[in-house]
């Protein structure tokens, strides 16, 4: 008996043993779930398989998040939270063993990683978060925030460092999100051609894998830079060749029939940024935005100017055409538009009320109705989805303070100008390509969030990051101290 035990315990019979347990537990947990309805249970054996793969590989399971995060649905939980499925289990499970691999294998880990400004100006965003949930005015919702974040970077940033070093790798990514993001499109586009494509009809289309036509959009704009450089990567007329063709294709056709006025303006302005980087233009571009946003401020507050754009209660409505939602849009008549302005002016008053500290991260929907401003009412403000200011830069003002909003732009503004100087100091045309691509994309999301807050979603913030990380490793890669991609970068026991 204990030699048989022995023998099961001997390292080539161990896939033998685990083999036999999951065989086990499959049968087990598909009985008592049909014998109870308990059918979550046969949830458990995908579970099992998905931990072992984290533990022995978890680049892998690096690329199934990625290849989830377009075909995540949200999932409302009691109490008022949500969770986005299957990602954000992913997230936390790959947050834990990532750290679990760098505790191990610290000494080989490049430390100048840790000190690159982009990760520096990154951990002083995430500090200042952490220290207006102590002092927020509901602690609970802001310490789920801040946990959140923490996630989202420790994956999609210090763990997507690691995991898209090097070409081969950068590829593997590439592939794992490209095609489940264009079999969500694809899937979208048939269901909403049976409505003829109808403005009025998108929303029906988008279930399960997003929650509005604005994610869709933003998803399919922010990874279209990628998709176009790709193209290059590739001979003309290979099969890969001919797949990216028709993703873009599809990408275009997708960001038209979404109906998304933001996506179409940021797709437009990505084209303008490529020649803004190629001219070393971004400097001067970042101070005309600062002192152009400045300027708009101080001449809407200079004799309360901003009440003379007040809408007409009775014309702003919503429309189901859109050549009539593009009219009432410059006519400032359009709900939405006006909901939004209706809301800014709210973020505006409690940014007032409390300016260095914010009324804590996630806290803008539980405070801001008593800040609003009567003549800005639509007939949607009584706000039954429960979300939010859609802009990040004023949820983070109106959230975290003046100081939250400056580490915030310290973080962007920095990776954008060197991103500029990493692009032309690249040694291979692949390399400038790939900063071009993380430009390109981390200039359509803040495009985006001027008028939505998105980065908070599985769908645009892994990418902010991603973008983010993959500037990082370029510029280590530029100075010689870039972090070696080894056989053994993805798994914990080697």
């Amino acid at each position: 008996m204990q030699s048989r035990l022995a023998r099961l315990l001997d390292t080539d019979s161990l896939p033998q043993l685990f083999f036999l347990i999951f065989g086990a537990v499959l049968l087990l947990c598909l009985f008592v779930g049909i014998a109870t309805e308990w059918y979550f249970l046969a949830g458990i054996p995908a579970f099992l398989l998905l931990a072992y793969l984290v533990i022995v590989d978890f680049h892998k399971a690096f690329l199934l998040l990625i290849a989830c995060i377009p075909l995540s649905t949200e999932i409302n939980l009691p109490n008022g939270l949500s969770t986005d499925l299957p990602t954000e289990p992913l997230i936390v499970g790959l947050m834990l063993v990532g750290g679990a691999f760098a505790l191990r294998h610290y000494k080989n880990l490049d430390g100048r990683f840790l000190l690159h400004p982009i990760t520096l100006f990154l951990l002083f965003h995430l500090a200042w978060i952490a220290v207006t949930s102590i002092t927020s005015q509901d602690q609970v919702v802001s310490l789920k925030f801040t946990l959140a974040k923490i996630w989202y970077v420790a994956a999609f940033y210090f763990l997507a460092s690691r995991m898209l070093d090097g070409e081969k790798r950068f590829r593997a990514f590439f592939w794992a999100a490209f095609l489940p993001l264009m079999f969500t499109a694809v899937f979208i586009l048939i269901r909403h051609a049976a409505y003829g494509f109808s403005f009025a009809d998108v929303f029906r289309v988008l279930h399960p894998f997003y929650r509005n036509h604005v994610t869709y959009a933003s998803i399919i704009a922010l990874f279209m830079p990628f998709l176009w450089f790709m193209l290059q990567w590739y001979p003309r007329y290979s099969r890969q060749w001919w797949m990216l063709v028709a993703g873009l294709l599809i990408s275009v056709l997708a960001i038209q029939f979404s109906y998304t006025r933001a996506a179409y303006v940021a797709v437009v302005g990505a084209i303008g940024a490529y020649y803004i980087i190629r001219f070393r233009l971004m400097r001067y571009v970042l101070i005309l935005a600062l002192a152009a946003s400045a300027g708009l401020v101080a001449f809407m507050a200079a004799g309360n100017r901003y009440l003379d754009y007040a809408p007409n209660y009775e014309t702003t409505v919503s429309h189901k055409d859109f050549n009539n939602l593009i009219q009432a849009t410059y006519e400032m008549e359009d709900i939405s538009t006006m909901e939004r302005l209706y809301r800014w002016m709210a973020g505006f008053q409690m940014s007032a009320e409390r300016p260095m500290l914010g009324f804590g991260p996630g806290n803008f929907y539980n405070f801001y109705k008593s800040y609003t401003i009567t003549s800005f009412q639509t007939y949607v403000s009584d706000n039954p989805d429960k979300s939010g200011i859609h802009s990040y830069f004023l949820m983070t003002l109106a959230e975290q303070g003046l100081p939250g909003l400056v580490f915030f732009l310290l973080l962007c503004s920095y990776a954008l100008l060197r991103g500029e100087s990493i692009y032309h100091h690249a040694k291979t045309v692949k390399d400038k390509q790939l900063a071009m691509m993380a430009m390109l994309s981390l200039l359509i999301i803040l495009s985006l969030l001027l008028i939505n807050d998105l980065i908070e979603t599985d769908k645009v913030g892994a990418f902010f990051f991603i973008s983010l990380a993959l500037l990082t490793n370029l510029g280590l890669k530029e100075k010689g101290g870039h972090i070696p991609a080894d056989a053994n970068a993805g798994e914990i026991s080697g």
